[in-house]
Parts: structure tokens; sequence; C-alpha cells
């Protein structure tokens, strides 16, 4: 009983060291994205020709932490994955902690990719369609932090969302989930990334659907990869 509360105390403090390293890059992150934030403001505007409104002095702050808050979430992916894997490499054999190691720079480059695709693809449309929807009657001007937190509510998701491929075939690897069940859960999927596409995208069909189908796509994409890794696992296991 002693022995097995010492383990247990042993892995809270290892949990805790791993928790305050990922807590710490977070915070330094934060920092240097607070000090490049007119860079990435002047940046991210190019899908927008125009200055934005500000109603008062504390919405600079506010765009401000939103845009360090981003560089901060997507600099701390990489580290955070690395101290789950240094936490979880004690209980993994040898030929699962590679494949753990492997998939760290790939869960960085992914999200980068759903970020980008969000940006560049989504977001850019969804805007063109709602400017031009009141063109014709209405004046068109955003406040910054209206225009950040749409611009983050489209493009976050899909960082998230590029993510779930990897997360999936790791998951079979390791042989917690099996693919084919989640493929029979596929009606019950669809039902949440439309409610998920809803809450994130602006209140209209064109919008929903362009966030929608996108999500769909990604998980049949994640489904087919994983039971290709399921498909290997077997075939290893027969041999």
């Amino acid at each position: 009983m002693a022995d097995k509360e010492q383990n247990l105390v042993g892995h809270l403090e290892e949990l805790r060291k791993r928790i305050i390293i990922v807590g710490v890059a977070f915070v330094i992150f934060f920092a240097v994205g607070l000090m490049y934030a007119k860079d990435i403001y002047l940046f991210l505007m190019t899908n927008y020709h125009g200055k934005l409104l500000v109603l008062g002095p504390s919405d600079v702050i506010k765009v401000y932490f939103q845009l360090a808050s981003i560089i901060a979430f997507a600099g701390t992916i990489p580290i955070a994955a690395w101290q789950i894997w240094l936490f979880v490499k004690p209980a993994l054999h040898p030929n699962e902690r590679k494949l753990a190691l492997s998939y760290i720079p790939a869960l960085f480059l992914l999200f980068i990719a759903g970020i980008t695709f969000g940006y560049y693809f989504i977001f850019p449309n969804i805007l063109r369609f709602l400017t031009n929807l009141g063109k014709e009657i209405m004046i068109t001007n955003f406040t910054a932090d209206n225009y950040f937190s749409f611009l983050i509510n489209i493009t976050l998701p899909f960082g998230i969302a590029f993510e779930l491929p990897l997360v999936m075939m790791f998951l079979t690897s390791l042989g917690i989930i099996n693919p084919y069940t989640v493929a029979r859960l596929r009606k019950y999927a669809y039902f949440i990334l439309v409610i998920i596409a809803t809450l994130i995208s602006p209140p209209e069909f064109i919008s929903h659907l362009s966030v929608a189908v996108p999500l769909i796509l990604i998980y049949e994409v994640s489904v087919s990869l994983s039971k290709i890794v399921f498909k290997r696992k077997q075939k290893l296991l027969i041999e």
C-alpha cells in the first residue's frame, strides 16, 4: 500500500513538473507574441484593406493579447507534446516511444497548416460574402475587437481539426480506439461537427456550410488513415 501511494505521489509530482514547464513555455511565447503584435496585426490585415475601429483604449490591449495568445498557443504545442511524451514514456514499448516521438513535429505542422487553410481559404470567402451582403445598404466598418475575434473563431478550430488525423492514427496504433467503431458513429460525428460549425461561424447558411464541409472531410480522412494503421497493426500481430 505504501509503495502504491509513493508511486502515485511520484507520478503527481512528475505531472506537476510537466505542467509547469508547459505553463512557462506559454508565458514565454506569449511575451514574444506581444513583442511582435504590431507586425502580426499588419500581416493579418492583408484580407481587409482599411483601418479597423477601436471604441476605447482597452480594445487595443485586448487585440494585442488575442494575437499574442495565438502565437503562444501555436508555439506551446510541440513543447506540450514533448512533455506528454516524457510523462508517458515509461509506460510505452520501445516501438511506441519512437512512434509517439515522430508525431510531435507533425502536430505543430498540422496546426499551422490548419490555421493557414482557415486564414487563406475559409476566412476571406466568408468575410467577402458577409461584406457584400450589406454593401449597398450599409457602411461597412469593423472594430478591431470584432474583426480579430471573428478571425480567431474561424481559423483556430481548423488548426485543431487538422490534428485529428494524427491523433486518431496514434490512438489506433496504441489500440485505444478502433476506426471501424468510430466509422459506425459517423452520423453522430456529423451532427456534432455541424453544431460546431454553427457555433463558430456567422449565423447564416453559407458560412455554416463553408465550415462544416471541411470539418466533415477532415473526419473522413482521419477515419481512413486510422483504418490503414489498424490493418497494418493487425497484419503485424498475425505475423
